[in-house]
Parts: C-alpha cells; structure tokens; sequence
C-alpha cells in the first residue's frame, strides 16, 4: 500500500483528497496538513511515498519550494504538484526540480486517482500547458514568456528600472513589453493590468518563494 501526505490548506480539496485516497485499496492516508513548511518534517518522522502537494499553501508558504527541499533529501519519495492556478512558470519550475507529475485540480477522483497510480508506476504525467484563461481582450495563452515574466515583476509595483535590472533587460525593452501587454488586453493602465492578471493567477509572484 502506498503512504500518502496531502500538502493542502483549502479545507474543500484537502477533504476531498482525504475521501479519494480512504476510499481506495491501493493508497493510505498518512497525515493531511496545511504548510508546506510542515511536509518535510511528516518525511522525516513517517514512511511517505507519495506526496499531493498544493504550490500556494498556508501562510503563503510554496510548494514547489518545500518539493525542492523534499526531493533534495528525499529522492525516492514521489511528488505531484496539485494546483488551480494557470502561473506560467510553474511547470517548467516542476520538472527542474524533479517533481514526478503535475495536476491541475478539477475535483473529479477518478483522475487524480489515475495520476497517483501511474506516477507510483515510474510514469511521469504533465499537462501540455496552463489552462486557458481569459484576460482582457486576450488570453494567457497570447502572452510571450518574456512578457509573462515582465508582467510578473509588474505586480511588485516596482519601476521599470528596477524590473529591467531583475530580468537583464534594458529600460526600453521593459516599456515595450509592457506597450505590448497593454495592446493584447486592451486594459489602459498598467494598474488594471496587474490586478486582473493576478486576480486570475496568471502571474504569481510568492515572497516566500524564491520565484
């Protein structure tokens, strides 16, 4: 039997877990808790061999950074990202680090299910890219990867100065990016811009997180 820890803080989806994984011959519920903080010190006291691991988990803490840490001292342990959110960067981010799948959540059990067992059978299972959401006159999946990364570092309020010096990249191409941005959705400020791109979690940016 597989030894399963559920790293979730919304109370629907870590009960729904909880229900999937008791429901299941093949699988065991080790312990559900709510701070990714929390997952490695579960690993370090208990036999985990499968972790569903939210990204953005109580007190904001990441998942995908506790995964790293996980993975780093833990690497027979398999993980699976479990997530509503369409940030770009967190896929890519996943497979750097080693996390063995990714699934975005849409409650129905037979699917999670499926990925648990065959991630525990050595397959590894991604989706071939964020949901499409809708922003603007656009969708996310219209943005270049550069001006998701620009539009990112938009939602610190920082200066364009200071966003070109982050990604490398010189003031003016910072403004185009942006111009661009601002095209695509047809928003007239930079403000609405961030607030819907955000607000529909298109771009995260985790100040517990290194990303």
């Amino acid at each position: 039997m597989t030894n399963v820890l559920i790293v979730e803080d919304q109370d629907m989806p870590r009960e729904l877990f909880e229900i999937y994984i008791r429901s299941s011959e093949k699988f065991n519920l080790v312990v559900s808790v709510s701070n990714a903080a929390a997952a490695l010190s579960v690993c370090s006291n208990n036999k985990v061999d499968l972790i569903l691991m939210d990204v953005i988990t109580e007190l904001g803490r990441s998942g995908i950074d506790a995964a790293e840490e996980i993975k780093s001292k833990f690497p027979e342990i398999k993980i699976i990202i479990v997530t509503s959110m369409p940030e770009y960067s967190w896929l890519e981010r996943a497979r750097k680090i080693g996390v063995d799948s990714f699934w975005y959540k849409d409650g129905q059990k037979d699917s999670i299910l499926e990925v648990m067992e065959r991630t525990m059978a050595g397959e590894s299972i991604y989706p071939d890219q964020t949901p499409l959401v809708h922003i603007g006159n656009t969708t996310n999946h219209e943005f270049t990867e550069r001006e998701l990364d620009v539009l990112k570092e938009l939602t610190t309020g920082d200066t364009n100065a200071a966003i070109a010096e982050r990604l490398h990249l010189s003031v003016a191409t910072v403004k185009s990016h942006i111009q661009h941005l601002m095209e695509k959705t047809g928003f007239k400020t930079r403000t609405e811009l961030v607030s819907e791109a955000r607000s529909r979690g298109i771009v995260i940016k985790n100040r517990y997180s290194s990303q």
